[in-house]
């Protein structure tokens, strides 16, 4: 039995040996099917993509190929690039159209229409009819004295039969305004002079009324008639008034001086005028202060900004007062008292002109002729308006025949 035991275990072992070979036969390909990395078909060289839209005629989405990728371009070698030199940045003039006076005047204007219109409806020139006129005159700020002396000339001559008619008694008040304000000199005084000698422009008058806007405005225009300014930010005690001024210069592309805030204004000028001395500019526009600090004086400052202002290279050829038309007679209040503070100085060169911002908005605009009759100071520019464009030099026609249009 032992050897009949044996015998069975080498059969088992002789079938083992024989399954065990035929595995190791076929184990290669199992190992590449679980092992091997997945060998896919050629990509094709177009890759389709889905269109934006459906094909209509099967209702499914079309493929369309794309456009196969373009090979690299050459690149070319740069091309040498001349270096021109640094010079400062040219700010182009800005373009605008100047409005006119009928346009933007008309809350002056009806200061004198709703009178002018009660006089004509009249059949003939009454006591009334000067009433009206004395009333409407001077809620136009002409001022008392002023409407005396027009109204005074007017009825002698209707008193002498040379005015009969209502529509004569206005054409008479008109051309008796005009001539109030005719003769004045209203130019910008620009002097050509030496080279390094710059004429200087200050600017005087009380915080509000405008004056930085306007000397930005002044500039701006300067520089599109082709002449180099500076503006000096002399107004050292208003915050924010430097940046307010550098804004402007940027703008217009004009050279730029400032001082320290709270510093000595006049030495802000002084140092403006020497740089444009040395730079040959030709304009320089000074700022200056409005109000300063209540331990200080005013007036006796824009003395000495007048004095300092006026030694070394540069020449002072205007001196022009800022008022805000809507503040009426108060502002032939600051102009008097400006003017003669300045007059005061040892210079002997007072105001040379005002500039009557916010006229457009302002049913006062007969403080005029207060302005140029009582203290004999010629409105030189007025501003009809918030742009650039709209700071336009004062026309006594144009602006007699806005107050007397029709609205």
């Amino acid at each position: 039995m032992e050897w009949i035991y044996l015998a069975l275990v080498a059969l088992v072992l002789v079938f083992g040996i024989g399954v065990l070979v035929l595995n190791r036969r076929r184990s290669p390909e199992l190992t590449d099917e679980r092992t091997s990395e997945i060998v896919r078909p050629p990509r094709p060289a177009v890759e389709p993509r889905p269109m934006s839209g459906p094909d209509t005629s099967t209702g499914t989405a079309v493929l369309e190929p794309s456009a196969p990728e373009s090979a690299a371009p050459e690149i070319q070698p740069e091309a040498e690039v001349e270096a021109e030199p640094a010079v400062a940045a040219e700010v182009e003039p800005e373009t605008y159209e100047r409005p006119s006076f009928t346009s933007r005047m008309s809350k002056a204007r009806s200061a004198l229409t709703g009178a002018f219109l009660g006089i004509r409806s009249r059949a003939g020139i009454t006591d009334s009819s000067f009433d009206d006129l004395e009333e409407a005159l001077l809620r136009a700020d002409v001022g008392v004295r002023v409407t005396d002396e027009l109204l005074g000339g007017l009825r002698a001559r209707v008193k002498s039969k040379e005015i009969t008619t209502p529509d004569a008694l206005l054409d008479a008040l008109r051309v008796e305004m005009t001539g109030r304000l005719e003769g004045a000199d209203r130019e910008l005084h620009l002097v050509p002079g030496e080279p390094g000698s710059p004429n200087v422009w200050l600017f005087v008058g009380v915080n509000g009324v405008g004056k930085t806007t306007t000397i930005g405005k002044v500039g701006a225009l300067q520089r599109s008639e082709g002449r180099t300014v500076l503006m000096a930010a002399g107004d050292t005690f208003r915050a924010a008034a430097a940046e307010q001024l550098l804004t402007w210069a940027e703008r217009s592309g004009a050279e730029f001086v400032r001082g320290a805030e709270g510093g000595d204004p006049s030495s802000v000028i002084f140092d403006g005028v020497e740089r444009a001395a040395a730079r040959d500019i030709d304009l320089v526009l000074a700022d200056t202060a409005g109000r300063l600090h209540t331990k200080s004086n005013l007036m006796d400052e824009l003395r000495k900004v007048r004095r300092v202002a006026a030694k070394g290279a540069g020449r002072v050829t205007e001196v022009l007062l800022v008022i805000d038309a809507t503040t009426g007679q108060n502002g032939l209040t600051q102009a008097r008292q400006f003017g003669d503070a300045l007059l005061s100085d040892d210079t002997g060169v007072g105001l040379t002109g005002v500039v009557l911002t916010k006229l457009d908005g302002s049913a006062k605009g007969g403080i005029v002729f207060a302005i140029e009759t009582e203290l004999g100071i010629p409105v030189k520019l007025v501003g009809l308006g918030e742009t650039i464009g709209d700071l336009v030099p004062f026309d006594p026609g144009q602006f007699i025949g806005a107050l007397f249009a029709e609205s």
